[in-house]
This record gives C-alpha cells, structure tokens and sequence, in this order.
C-alpha cells in the first residue's frame, strides 16, 4: 500500500465524521419515525449510490445467485438487525453513548475472532486493550445521571446491535473472494427485501405526516452515512489498506461526542470522557497489536 498523503487523513476523517454523525440523526429520525422504518429507509437510500456505482462499473450483483442465503443472511444480520436495535435504543439514550457504545466494535471482533478463526488469537496486548475499552463500558453504565432503570435495557439493545456488525463481519468471510461493491450492493437489496413486509406490518409508514427534520435526516442516514460512507471506505481499503482504515475506529465516538452536543446540547457527563478516554485506549492496543503483528 502506499504511504499515506493529506487527501487520505482527509478522506479518512471524513468517513469518521460521517459515521459519527449518524447517532445525533438517528436520534432526530426518531422524532417522527419507528425503528424499523429508520432501518427500512437507511437501507433503500442506502442501496442507490451503490448499485449506481455497480451499474457504472459494470459490477454484476450477485443477490440472487446460488450464494443468495449469505447475501440474505449477513443483510439481516449486518444491517436489518443492527439498524432496528440501534434506533430503537437511542429512542430512549443520548446519542453520544450510542456512539460510543457502538464504538466497542472492534473489541467485541477481537473477542469473537480468537474463538471463530485460526490466526486472531489473544495476546497480552490485545487482552490489555479489551480489558481497558470493555471497563470504560462498564464505567458507563454506572453513570446514573444518564442511564438509569428507564433506559438500561435500550442501553443494552445497542450494544447488542454493536455485536451483530461483529457477527456480520465474521460471515462475511465466507464470500470475501468476491468485490466490496458486490457484497455491499447484494445485502443491501437483500436487507430491503426483508424489511419490506415488516415495515409494511408492524408501522405502515405511508400513514406518518413526519417532521421535515427527521425526513431529512432519515434520507442522510441513507445516502450519506451507509451508501456514500461504503463507497468511501472502500476507496480508502484500496488505496491505504485495512491497518489505515480502521484508525477510524478511534475518531467515530469521539466525534459522535461532539456532534451531539453541538447539535442536540447532549450532556456530557464526567463519566462519559473517562468512558470514552478508556474506549480509544482499548481500541488503541487491540489495533497495536494487529499492527505488530503484520510488520
């Protein structure tokens, strides 16, 4: 890969910023949508830069090939699931704890790998990082000015959607032979297809007279922060490499931090910024670890 220039920290922060901005818009899509209407319209818009992008590159969309159960499967589990369980939990949490606890990802695959695969195994670098960003976690759930009885299990459902981008990732390895754009086009459809009749039954959003705000957002979520966020990732994996991509890791709660209180005066409690301090630092060592270990 090449060595990294100012349009690719650029490019990079972007992606962050782009992710991050996702948790203060989902909280404002919640204003005037449900949690499965938030997932059904981020994978619709979602899906349209992409297969725009497949159309123009000439990509053939394998959806409905005979690996179309992995394409169903990682759509329900990497976008339909997550999706509903993140919205559904910022209905009731700040929008900069789900930023920050999504941003336990990289943890939760570290975990999940030493059991799943042959060559991710702990070592004492790795155990220290997720020791330290799982405290920070813990940590967060006994700041009782934010989460309390009302809000923990909401809490927990968006961990729980955290864990299922993790569950994705490992199942996406059974096709990674085949291209980003490809995968990422064939799962959206598939997770649209599947979010279809439980929108249609559980909400019917057709009847909503939404406010202009969440409409907005909740086409952003789409557009920008899955479909055009994608793209660019795949652009960054290209050119730099997966070690440079994942520094996103550290830049996604932190930014989501700010963003919510510039945009929603989320409180920003003292437990917060040691919770999120202890996150980076976890994600910090884990990603070390990766790095010493290719060089």
């Amino acid at each position: 890969m090449k060595q990294p220039k100012l349009l690719d920290y650029l490019l990079l922060t972007i992606l962050a910023l782009i992710w991050a901005s996702a948790f203060f818009n989902i909280k404002i899509a919640t204003y005037s949508f449900g949690p499965v209407t938030i997932a059904f319209l981020r994978v619709f818009f979602g899906a349209i830069p992409v297969l725009l992008l497949c159309y123009y590159k000439k990509i053939k969309i394998e959806a409905f090939s005979k690996d179309w159960h992995w394409f169903a499967m990682i759509g329900f589990i990497n976008l339909v699931a997550p999706f509903f369980l993140i919205a559904y939990g910022v209905k009731s949490v700040q929008s900069n704890l789900a930023a920050i606890l999504m941003s336990t990802t990289p943890l939760s695959s570290t975990v999940l790998a030493h059991f799943y695969t042959k060559n991710e195994k702990f070592n004492f670098t790795k155990t220290i990082g997720i020791l330290i960003g799982f405290s920070g976690i813990v940590f967060l759930f006994s700041d009782n000015l934010l989460i309390d009885e009302n809000n923990f299990m909401s809490a927990l459902l968006i961990l729980l959607g955290s864990t299922c981008y993790v569950i994705g990732g490992v199942l996406t390895l059974k096709i990674s032979k085949k291209k980003n754009e490809n995968v990422t086009g064939s799962i959206l459809i598939w997770a649209t297809i599947i979010l279809i009749p439980l929108v249609s039954f559980i909400e019917q959003p057709w009847n909503l007279n939404p406010r202009l705000d969440s409409t907005i957002s909740v086409i952003y979520l789409g557009l920008v922060s899955t479909g055009i966020a994608w793209l660019l990732r795949f652009r960054i994996l290209v050119n730099n490499g997966l070690i440079f991509q994942s520094q996103v890791s550290y830049l996604i709660p932190i930014f989501g931090t700010i963003l919510s209180y510039i945009f929603l005066k989320e409180l920003i409690t003292f437990k917060v910024l040691i919770s999120l301090m202890a996150v980076c630092i976890g994600i910090y060592f884990v990603r070390k670890a990766d790095y010493i270990k290719i060089i």
